[in-house]
C-alpha cells in the first residue's frame, strides 16, 4: 500500500498500540495533523495550551500506565518547547516518543523560518533521536523508536520529520507491535537494526555467581535495609520487593520515585529517604550493615553527604542500568539486569525467613513522624483551625479513595504529598523527581486521567507552580477531563522561602507572590468549578462539593489557603549526613 509519510506515521503509532497523542499544531506538521483529522476515529489527539504541557501529559500517561507516551510539536519553537518535558521524562526513566516537524529537507541547515537543530538540542536528554530524510525509512524508525524507548532502562526518544517527508509517499507494510519482553519473531516486519535492538533485551548482563553472591550477602546481614527506587515500579517488581522485605524483616526506605513500590501502610515501609526523609529511613540506613539499593540511583537528594552515607554498610546494588553502578556511591557487589527477574532469582536462593537483629529500633524511629501541625498549633483560637497541608492531603485521599492517583508539581507541597499521601500501590504517585520541574503537574495529571478514566486523579500544586501551567485548565474543560486541583496557596515560593529562612538570614529575595490572580475567579473563567478554603471546616465542605463535580465528570479546583511560613520537616541541611536532620 502506498501511503504518505503522515499516514505511515499514524499507522505506525496505531501499530504500536498508541490510542492518544498530546500536541499542538504548526506549519511543519500540517500534513500530520490533516492525517490525524482523517484518522480521528482510530487515534485521539488532545490539544494542549503549550507544547511543554504536551510532553508532560505524555509523561503522565506513561508513568501511570507503563505504556509509551506520545507528543507532537511543530518545528522551531514548538520543538524547543518540548525539551523541558523530554528532559523531565529522561531523568525519571519514563518511556516517551516525541515527534517534531521540521522544515523540508532542502531547507535544512539554512536558518530557514522556524528551523532549529532539534536533534542536536535534544541529544543530551534523549536515549536516541532520528532525523527522517527518506520517507521509505519512516516506518522502521517508528518501530525502532518504540523499542528504544521501552528497552532496558526506559526513556524518551525523538523523531524529527521534515515537512516534505510527511507529504511524500512510500510502501507501507503492516507489522506487529514491538514487545520489549520478547525478541523479534519471523513475522515481525523489522529491519535488521530494529531486530538487533529487540534482541538486546534478551542479553543477560548478570551471572549465576552474581545471584549467589547477592543471596549470600542477604543471608549474612544482621541489619539489612532495602532502598527502593523508581526502577522497582518500572519493572513491576513491587511484590518481589515486599517478599524480600518480609523474609528479612528489613525496613524499606523509598526514594521519591519509589513511592508506591511497597504499600505505604506496610509495617516494614519506613517512607521517604534523604533530604526530607523520615527519621526511621535515614537512621536505619546509617545503622545498617547491608544496604540493598533496588532500581535506585543514589541521587544527591538521597545521599546528601556521600562520604558519610551508609558508612557502616556493605552496598548491594540491583539495577538494569550498568552505568549507575559505582556512579555516585561505591558498591560492594551488584547485579545488573531487570530487577523483577533478578529479585525472583535471589528469592529462590533464600530461606523463607532470615534472622536479623533490628530489635524494635525501627518501630521506635517510626514514631518520629512530622506530625505537628506547626502553624495550626499556636495558642489563639483562629490559628487552631488553620489549614495544614497534612490535613488537606489526608482528607483528600480519604474522600477520593484508595485507587486515587496523586500528581504533584515541585516544592513544599510535593514533599508534603510524598509524606502524607497514602500510596498503596505502584503508579499511584507521580512527581518530577530528577529534574524537579515546576509546571509538570497539570499536564501530567491530565495525561494520567486520560489514561486511567476510572481512577480518581488529584493534582497537589503550589501557587508558584500553578501560575506556570494554569492555562491547561482550558484543556481540562475542552475535553471534560475530571481532575481535582488542590492549590496550596501561601502567596510565596514556599521551598525557596524555607531555605532563605534557614540559610540566608531571612532575606526573602523575590520569593513573595503578591501579584498572583484569584485562582477561584481564574478557574471560573475557564469554566471549571472552583472553591476556596481557609480553615478545616470550610475545606471539608468544599471537598465534598468538588468531589461531587469530579464524580459528575467535571474538573474542579480548591484554593487552599495555608500559612506562608509553614515548613517541610524533617530536613537535612546541605552537606550534612542524612541522620543529622532538622525536625
Amino acid at each position: 500500500m502506498q501511503y504518505s509519510g503522515s499516514r505511515i506515521l499514524i499507522e505506525g503509532l496505531i501499530e504500536q498500540g498508541v490510542d492518544t497523542v498530546f500536541g499542538y499544531p504548526g506549519g511543519a506538521v500540517l500534513f500530520i495533523y490533516d492525517e490525524l483529522y482523517k484518522q480521528r476515529d482510530r487515534i485521539r489527539h488532545i490539544l494542549v495550551s503549550h507544547e511543554q504541557h504536551a510532553a508532560h501529559a505524555a509523561d503522565g500517561y506513561a508513568r501511570s500506565t507503563g505504556k509509551v507516551g506520545v507528543c507532537i510539536a511543530t518545528s522551531g519553537p514548538g520543538a524547543t518547547n518540548l525539551i523541558t518535558g523530554i528532559a523531565t521524562a529522561g531523568m525519571d526513566s519514563v518511556p516517551l516518543v516525541a515527534i517534531t516537524g521540521n522544515v523540508s529537507t532542502g531547507l535544512l541547515g539554512k536558518d530557514s523560518f522556524q528551523e532549529v537543530d532539534i536533534a542536536g538540542i535534544s541529544m543530551p536528554v534523549v536515549k536516541h533521536n532520528w532525523i527522517v530524510k527518506k520517507v521509505d525509512e519512516l516506518a522502521e524508525v517508528i518501530r525502532e523508536a518504540f523499542i528504544v524507548a521501552q528497552s532496558g532502562r526506559p526513556g524518551p526518544v525523538l523523531i524529527d520529520i521534515p515537512k516534505d517527508i510527511s507529504a511524500l509517499t512510500a510502501e507501507w507494510t503492516p507489522g506487529k507491535k514491538s514487545d520489549r519482553k520478547k525478541k523479534a519473531g519471523p513475522d515481525d516486519v523489522f529491519s535488521a537494526r530494529a531486530k538487533r535492538l529487540a534482541l538486546r533485551n534478551e542479553r543477560l548482563t548478570y551471572t549465576d555467581e552474581d545471584i549467589e553472591n547477592a543471596a549470600k550477602m542477604l543471608k549474612e546481614a544482621k541489619r539489612p535495609v532495602l532502598y527502593a527506587g523508581g526502577g522497582v515500579i518500572i519493572a513491576g517488581a513491587g511484590d518481589e520487593l515486599t517478599q524480600l522485605a518480609e523474609r528479612l524483616n528489613a525496613p524499606v526506605a523509598l526514594s521519591l520515585m519509589g513511592i508506591g513500590a511497597i504499600p505505604g501502610d506496610h509495617k516494614l515501609c519506613t517512607g521517604l529517604i534523604g533530604m526530607h526523609g523520615t527519621v526511621a529511613s535515614n537512621k536505619a540506613v546509617q545503622k545498617a550493615d547491608l544496604l540493598v539499593a533496588i532500581g535506585a540511583r543514589f541521587s544527591d537528594r538521597v545521599t546528601s553527604r556521600a562520604d558519610m552515607f551508609a558508612k557502616t554498610a556493605k552496598i548491594l546494588h540491583l539495577d538494569i542500568d550498568a552505568a549507575e553502578i559505582n556512579k555516585n556511591i561505591d558498591t560492594t557487589a551488584s547485579v545488573v539486569g531487570d530487577v523483577k527477574e533478578t529479585l525472583i532469582k535471589i528469592l529462590d536462593k533464600l530461606p523463607s525467613k532470615v534472622a536479623t537483629e533490628w530489635n524494635g529500633e525501627i518501630e521506635k524511629w517510626k514514631t518520629h513522624m512530622p506530625t505537628t501541625y506547626t502553624a495550626a498549633a499556636q495558642s489563639d483560637g483562629i490559628r487552631k483551625t488553620a489549614l495544614h497541608p497534612r490535613f488537606v492531603i489526608e482528607e483528600t485521599a480519604k474522600k477520593l479513595g484508595h485507587d486515587t492517583i496523586a500528581v504533584t508539581d515541585v516544592g513544599q507541597h510535593q514533599i508534603w504529598a510524598a509524606q502524607f499521601f497514602p500510596a498503596r500501590k505502584p503508579r499511584s504517585f507521580l512527581s518530577s523527581g530528577g529534574l524537579g520541574t515546576m509546571g509538570f503537574g497539570m499536564g501530567a495529571a491530565e495525561g494520567a486521567k486520560v489514561a486511567n478514566p476510572k481512577r480518581p486523579v488529584v493534582l497537589f500544586t503550589g501557587d508558584g507552580c500553578f501560575r506556570m501551567n494554569c492555562a491547561e485548565m482550558g484543556t481540562l474543560k475542552t475535553y471534560s477531563i475530571p481532575v481535582l486541583i488542590v492549590v496550596f496557596d501561601n502567596s510565596t515560593l514556599g521551598m525557596v522561602r524555607q531555605w532563605q529562612n534557614f540559610f540566608y538570614e531571612g532575606r526573602y529575595s523575590e520569593t513573595d507572590l503578591p501579584g498572583h490572580p484569584d485562582f477561584v475567579k481564574l478557574a471560573d473563567a475557564y469554566g471549571l468549578s472552583a472553591y476556596r478554603a481557609t480553615d478545616r471546616d470550610s475545606f471539608l465542605k468544599v471537598l465534598d462539593a468538588a468531589s461531587a463535580d469530579i464524580a459528575a465528570g467535571k474538573a474542579a479546583l480548591i484554593d487552599a489557603k495555608i500559612d506562608k511560613d509553614e515548613k517541610v520537616f524533617p530536613m537535612v541541611p546541605t552537606g550534612r549526613p542524612i541522620d543529622e536532620q532538622i525536625l
